[in-house]
Formats: C-alpha cells, sequence, structure tokens
C-alpha cells in the first residue's frame, strides 16, 4: 500500500512538471529573457526610452514563457484567439502605428522647420541609409519585399518600420520592431561617435541665426499643406502622414485642445503600451532566434550608421554653398534620422560639449521632424514599389 502511493505522488508530480514551463523550455527562450532584462535595466538605469522599453522588454519576458504547445492552452501571442493575439492586430494589421503617429503629430511643434525650410534637406539626405539598406539585403539574398521592410530600421521610426513590415514582411514583424526601437533607445550612443569622426573643431563650433518667429496662420496652414504636398506625391504614405499631419492640426488650430491633448496623452500612452508589450511577446526563442533575425539586426546597425554619416555629410556639403553668416553646424545632421526627439538632444549635449553657450536644439528639431516626414515618404516609396 505504502509503495502504491508513493508511485502515485511521483506521477502526479512528474505530471505537474510536464505542465510548467521548466518542461519546456530551451536555451533560445533563456537568451530572450536576458535580452528582456538587459532592455528593462537600460530603460531603468539608463533612462533610455524607457516608455518603449519597458514595455518591450517586459513583452520578451512575457513570450519567452514556454508552454505545451499541444495542449491548445489558447494563451500564446500566435494562438488565434488568445487575449495576446488580439492585441497583437494592431501590429500585425498595422493600425497601432498611424494611432502613434496621430499622437506625435499632436505634440510636434514644426515653427524651427518653417522658420528654415532648407533644414528639411538633412532629413531627406538623413533617408539614404534606407536605401543601402535595401541594396545590401538584396545583396545578402532576401526577397524585394522582405528587404524594403528591413531597409525601413535605417530611419530610426520604430511605427514606420512596424506598419511597412505588416504590409511587406509579416513574418519578420519581431525582429524588424525590435531592432528600431533597439537602435532609437541607443542613439545617444550610437550617434555621438559618428558625428566626432566627421565634423573639424571649426565646425562643431559654428554659430547658426536663431530661428525666426513663425505666425500663428502659417502654423495652422502647415499641416493641411504638408499633407497635400506629400500624400499627392506619395498616396501610399497617406495612413501614416495623414495622422500626423491631422494631430498637428488639432495641436495648432486653437479650438480642439481637448482632442489635441487627448491625442498627445492618453491616446499614444495607451496605444505605445499595447504595442511594446506585443511586439515584445512576439520575440519567442524558438521563432526569434534565426540566422535571418541576426542578419536583420546587422543591416539595421548598418543602416542607422549610414543614415547618420548621410545627414552631417550633407550638412558640410550645404555649407560649400552657404555665405560665411548662414553657415549649418553639421552637428544637427545626425537630427535628420526620425527618433525624435532624441537624436535632436544629442545633437545639443554634442554641441555644448564644445561650446557651453551654443544652443542647436531648435535647429536639429527642424532636421528631425523632417526625418520624421520623410521616413514615412520612403516608407510610401517601398511599399508602392513593391507590393
Amino acid at each position: 500500500m505504502g509503495l502504491g502511493i508513493f508511485e502515485f505522488i511521483y506521477s502526479q508530480l512528474i505530471e505537474f512538471f510536464g505542465y510548467t514551463s521548466f518542461a519546456h523550455v530551451d536555451w533560445r527562450h533563456l537568451v530572450m529573457i536576458c535580452v528582456g532584462l538587459f532592455f528593462i535595466s537600460l530603460a531603468i538605469v539608463k533612462h533610455f526610452e524607457p516608455l518603449l522599453l519597458i514595455p518591450i522588454g517586459f513583452g520578451i519576458l512575457l513570450g519567452n514563457i514556454p508552454f505545451d504547445l499541444s495542449a491548445n492552452l489558447n494563451i500564446g501571442i500566435y494562438e488565434e484567439g488568445s487575449v495576446l493575439n488580439m492585441l497583437y492586430q494592431g501590429v500585425e494589421r498595422g493600425f497601432y502605428p498611424p494611432l502613434i503617429f496621430l499622437g506625435i503629430g499632436a505634440m510636434t511643434d514644426f515653427s524651427s522647420l518653417l522658420s528654415k525650410p532648407k533644414l528639411v534637406l538633412l532629413g531627406a539626405a538623413a533617408q539614404f541609409g534606407i536605401f543601402a539598406a535595401y541594396s545590401s539585403a538584396l545583396f545578402l539574398g532576401f526577397a524585394p519585399e522582405e528587404a524594403g521592410a528591413i531597409a525601413i530600421i535605417g530611419g530610426a521610426d520604430g511605427p514606420t518600420a512596424i506598419f511597412l513590415s505588416s504590409k511587406l514582411a509579416p513574418e519578420f514583424i519581431g525582429p524588424i520592431a525590435i531592432a528600431a526601437y533597439s537602435y532609437m533607445a541607443l542613439v545617444p550612443v550610437i550617434q555621438p561617435p559618428v558625428m566626432r569622426l566627421l565634423t573639424t573643431p571649426k565646425e562643431r563650433l559654428i554659430r547658426m541665426k536663431p530661428p525666426r518667429a513663425v505666425p500663428k496662420q502659417e502654423k495652422i496652414l502647415f499641416p493641411i499643406a504638408g499633407l497635400l504636398l506629400t500624400t499627392f506625391i506619395m498616396p501610399t504614405s497617406l495612413p501614416l502622414l495623414g495622422m500626423l499631419f491631422f494631430g498637428n492640426l488639432l495641436k495648432e488650430s486653437g479650438v480642439t485642445n481637448r482632442l489635441a491633448e487627448t491625442a498627445r496623452s492618453s491616446l499614444i500612452d495607451i496605444v505605445t503600451i499595447f504595442l511594446g508589450l506585443t511586439v515584445g511577446a512576439s520575440t519567442q526563442g524558438d521563432v526569434f532566434i534565426t540566422p535571418d533575425s541576426m542578419l536583420i539586426f546587422g543591416l539595421g546597425a548598418a543602416s542607422f550608421v549610414i543614415a547618420t554619416f548621410s545627414g552631417v555629410l550633407f550638412a558640410k556639403l550645404m555649407n560649400l554653398f552657404a555665405s560665411e553668416g548662414n553657415k549649418i553646424n553639421p552637428l544637427i545632421g545626425n537630427a535628420g534620422v526620425s527618433a525624435v526627439p532624441d537624436s535632436a538632444r544629442v545633437s545639443q549635449h554634442v554641441g555644448l560639449e564644445y561650446d557651453k553657450t551654443n544652443h542647436l536644439l531648435m535647429h536639429a528639431m527642424a532636421a528631425n521632424v523632417s526625418g520624421v516626414i520623410g521616413s514615412a515618404i520612403a516608407a510610401g516609396i517601398l511599399l508602392s514599389f513593391l507590393t
């Protein structure tokens, strides 16, 4: 009798062990859990994009708790009908990114760009990283649609990367999104060495003329004119740029303050939570750690560095044709990538290292918001040609 009870208890313990994650874990889950913990520590300790990295990092932990898939528990992000899967539809179907663009528009002041329209060229120049990454991805054997989705990482714009990959390469949404947001968060680490490498001590001390005061009427007309101009050129950018300019009109009109406040606070916060958590959860180790994912991370890093190179070098090129009093400090060229506002802050911080009284933030913001528009147009171009 005693032996029978022991065998029964042992069999029950074995069965219980089979229900736990310990029975189904492999090294890839453990690697991704370490990545998630790393993201969370970057956010808390270094304050690198905490609003993004904490939801993504925790989502990575969530997605890498292994379980028995054959049991049909309906809890995983890839199991149709589960809560996580329903939330993930906003990523797969691409409707989270336009909502984030609505919030970005409602919190963006385009005055710096309107004051110096020529700085839009810096935002355009930084998009060279996207097309360089596209060529590299094709060379490495990715299909054209996959190469286009990977290339957009060079714009350092997470929502745009998710939007485009959901249309062109949904199987790569996870690694593309994680790469894009990782490099956005690491802007203060990646960009300064490139900026110092490409500029001389004299160039870093260039003082730019203060931005002019932009009248209210001009601010109101800009989102309307911007929408018509950009979307007539590239209609496939409409979901992103349409919401960006709509949000900005809510802000600048002066008569929809409640709507603007909702868009730039509650709405964008809610969407960011769902997007970050589900993107993180989609990175299950057994489907995420692949040779293609590693190539995507490498291409993303290269395209981001090339984009920074392009922006700084183009600023130096513009100075060849500028009079002495109208030269551009090339340290703002890095802000042509659309990591708003972190890349503009990097311009400011690096500039202050060499002159404590030379404030570049407002000038850099002109290039920065141009980068947002430029990356959305670049995404539209890729979508038009590759769909």
